[in-house]
């Protein structure tokens, strides 16, 4: 597979631009093309079909929510003997393509991903000088930034569970067990087998892994337990707060301690792509050791920037930390305060709305973050990472 094709997938792209109805039309035109760029995305795993055309988002346009009606109505559904036994939820449901000689029958819904999220890091790295610990059953790596663990919606390629599985020579695919955020470096757990991978979630169900974090932040953070509440939507930024809502997700983390640090020079944050984040000054950083209680999405990353003490380099929210110190009425759940006028569901979301706005987009490479240590079965299994991206020892 040439991977250098999918930086300008011309031709699909033009093909999505002139459907009606995006990947709803574009069907087997696409996939039947005489161009190598439809069976280089299906490799990335960025085809993805269903029976039957899940709902439009709110984004779409009324000719879109049209055809939607037109291919789903029931007197058609009817027609299409692959629905039998299936309830119109189930034949929702999307898969990954995996084969570009995979049939996919007329009216079935198809999403082709034609700029998929690439990871070039994963070409630059020596993986093999990467893994701490092998065994019969799991292996440790030490994650470099700017890396998936086990891939995304539209690239399953470029990961590191792919790439330590090819470095290591293992004849079976290695396995997620668990993630950490692409811009954080750190230990990481893969799996060689289904039955270490199932033993190794029901140790994080029951809280049986400890994991332990370096975090670099711009401002410092005093020794103890911190609470909040999280927003129960999966997109970020994560939105937190000091009170408890229902439905919210408890998020803690423990703060072991905190040191004054150099903060890294120029040099250092070029090679590890650490991005201005308008923080200022920067005289000392401070590196703090966290063992994390709790294991939310962003959780480490969110904590800290509503503690006034965002991560170096994290882009999404050292932006917002630095806006709620400038302006802090914006923020909706300020420390000390009642926020009455957010309590109404119509208000809230929309007060939250506004917060959001506060929020950069994604680091590109790497933050002041480090999963420094794993371990389970009461210590008997204990990984560490070497020294973090902003030490020079």
């Amino acid at each position: 597979m040439d991977s250098s094709r999918l930086h300008k997938p011309e031709t699909l792209n033009q093909r999505l631009q002139e459907s009606d109805f995006g990947t709803l039309e574009i069907g087997l035109s696409v996939l039947a093309n005489d161009d190598s760029l439809p069976d280089d995305l299906i490799h990335f795993g960025a085809v993805h079909c269903a029976l039957v055309c899940p709902k439009p988002p709110p984004t779409a346009s009324a000719e879109q929510v049209q055809l939607f009606k037109e291919v789903t109505a029931p007197t058609v559904l009817k027609k299409r003997s692959s629905l039998k036994g299936k309830t119109v939820r189930e034949a929702q449901k999307t898969f990954r393509i995996i084969s570009p000689s995979e049939y996919i029958e007329a009216g079935s819904y198809l999403r082709v991903h034609v700029h998929p999220k690439r990871f070039p890091r994963c070409y630059e790295v020596d993986w093999s000088s990467r893994v701490i610990a092998e065994t019969e059953s799991y292996v440790v790596l030490e994650k470099p930034a700017g890396t998936s663990v086990g891939g995304t919606t539209d690239n399953i390629e470029e990961t590191c569970a792919t790439f330590t599985t090819r470095a290591m020579g293992l004849s079976s695919p290695l396995k997620t067990t668990h993630q950490l955020d692409n811009c954080t470096e750190g230990c990481v757990v893969l799996s060689k087998t289904v039955e270490f991978c199932s033993e190794f979630h029901s140790k994080l169900r029951e809280k049986q892994v400890k994991k332990l974090y370096l975090a670099l932040t711009a401002a410092p953070v005093p020794p103890g337990k911190i609470s909040h509440y999280m927003r129960p939507v999966n997109f970020a930024p994560r939105i937190l707060s000091r009170e408890p809502f229902q439905g919210w997700h408890l998020c803690q983390l423990e703060v072991l301690e905190c040191k004054e640090v150099p903060w890294p020079d120029s040099t250092i944050e070029d090679i590890y792509g650490i991005l201005d984040c308008g923080w200022s000054p920067k005289d000392v950083a401070y590196e703090c050791k966290i063992k994390l209680l709790t294991g939310r999405t962003h959780q480490i990353r969110a904590q800290l920037a509503a503690c006034g003490a965002p991560i170096i380099g994290d882009s999404i929210y050292m932006p917002a930390a630095i806006k709620m110190m400038m302006a802090p009425y914006l923020y909706p759940f300020a420390e000390g305060e009642t926020n009455n006028e957010v309590r109404d569901d119509e208000a809230m979301n929309a007060t939250i709305d506004q917060w959001i706005l506060q929020h950069g987009k994604e680091p590109d490479l790497a933050i002041g973050l480090q999963a420094c240590e794993i371990s389970w079965n009461d210590g008997e299994c204990t990984y560490q990472a070497g020294p973090p991206w902003w030490r020079s020892d």
